[in-house]
């Protein structure tokens, strides 16, 4: 299917040693799997050259207990998740068959209506990414990441896999306003009761059987308490006792793209539990892209938004660039200007206002959202236009 997409969309064709990489690469995943037996994690592969190489690499030596034979190694079952890291470094991703640890159970069913009376039920496409994600319990299944569009309802996903999974469930969020749309939308259109569910934030600190957290809140760092050397996670960061205070099933990392570095330290050790995250882009700034895939899980199911848009199930999006030439006035400053200079000038240019002007004319009536990058251009637009401002110093109830 990418061979067959960059052939399609690709402007000259596609130069042969380019095909081989991206096959080779592909072909690459699931050569190593790891699996338990008898209460040991193993490493296993058909390949018996590939596992003496792997014996040899620094990254995996401290890991590696002891030779079965020459198709399986015993490695450290407390170390998965660093295995599995250090083999996706090396090039070679594990398929994780290991299995999970059985969460406390928690009796949970999607109910056919809301609470308001409105009949209710998954779209097809959230069906099928949470029984991708789920696989009937299998061991291939209950780890990785469902990719959909905004308001495609991921929130729905995760609600369904609670309700196969059933047993209580963590869910990360990145912020407070997430927190409280996960709890309405569960009590919606589950059965789960008020009092099974906890907020885990700033203003409460409650654990239930499914509790809903913020990112922020479970990374906070205690002031003056740095891990000591080869010291444990927790001495840093005091909420990360959230991950052992109940026996949790299931953990949902909501908006994956947006989870904190701290938090990949903890979900290593946390391999033994099922993880589903959720997500429109698997891109992130820091370009841990990998992680989410050696930690959380590979993608297990996605669908373009062009898709869900033909069907109906998302807005129909228009996107327009409009390009608008650099003042004359500007144009000197530009040029003795940096790179990165250059790109604020540009993106600062006053000229952009008469640009606007005609756009919000076109689009009177409207519901309009201006996205700046620099907060002294929003403030200039405020002020041109009244427009109210939401900045990283508002309020979260305000926003």
């Amino acid at each position: 299917a990418i061979l067959d997409g960059l052939e399609r969309f690709a402007k000259y064709p596609l130069p042969g040693n380019v095909r081989v990489d991206i096959a080779e690469a592909i072909a690459r995943y699931g050569r190593v799997k790891l699996i338990k037996r008898d209460e040991q994690l193993l490493m296993i592969s058909d390949d018996a050259p590939l596992l003496v190489e792997l014996q040899r690499r620094k990254e995996l030596r401290p890991y590696i207990l002891g030779v079965i034979d020459a198709h399986t190694l015993r490695v450290d079952a407390a170390m998965r998740g660093h295995i599995k890291q250090a083999l996706v470094n090396i090039g070679y991703p594990a398929e994780d068959l290991a299995g999970y640890v059985q969460g406390e159970s928690l009796s949970i069913a999607l109910r056919g209506e809301t609470k308001g009376g409105q009949a209710f039920g998954l779209r097809t496409y959230q069906s099928e990414a949470a029984a991708v994600y789920y696989a009937a319990g299998a061991d291939h299944g209950g780890s990785g990441v469902v990719v959909l569009p905004c308001g495609a309802g991921k929130t729905m996903v995760g609600m369904a896999a609670m309700s196969m999974d059933s047993s209580s469930t963590l869910i990360l969020t990145p912020n407070t306003i997430a927190v409280e749309q996960w709890i309405t939308e569960l009590l919606d259109k589950t059965t789960l009761e008020p009092e099974m569910i906890g907020e885990y934030t700033g203003q409460r600190k409650e654990i239930k059987p499914v509790t809903v957290a913020t990112y922020q809140t479970i990374t906070y760092r205690s002031r003056g308490k740095n891990r000591r050397e080869g010291g444990d996670l927790r001495s840093e960061y005091p909420h990360f006792e959230l991950f052992d205070s109940r026996n949790w099933g299931l953990i949902i990392y909501d908006e994956v793209h947006l989870l904190p570095a701290p938090v990949f330290s903890i979900t290593a050790e946390l391999q033994a539990r099922r993880r589903l995250g959720l997500t429109a882009t698997l891109v992130r700034e820091d370009g841990r892209e990998s992680e989410v895939f050696s930690l959380i899980g590979p993608k297990k199911y996605d669908v373009p938004w062009k898709d869900l848009e033909r069907q109906g199930w998302i807005a129909t999006a228009d996107c327009i660039e409009v390009r608008i030439p650099l003042p004359d006035d500007l144009r000197m400053e530009y040029a003795l200007a940096d790179q990165r200079h250059k790109y604020r000038i540009a993106a600062s240019s006053p000229a952009k206002y008469e640009v606007l002007d005609q756009i919000l004319l076109k689009h009177t009536g409207d519901q309009v959202l201006i996205i700046g990058m620099y907060l002294e251009q929003l403030a200039q637009v405020q002020e041109r236009y009244g427009f109210p401002i939401i900045t990283g110093e508002t309020p979260a109830r305000q926003r």
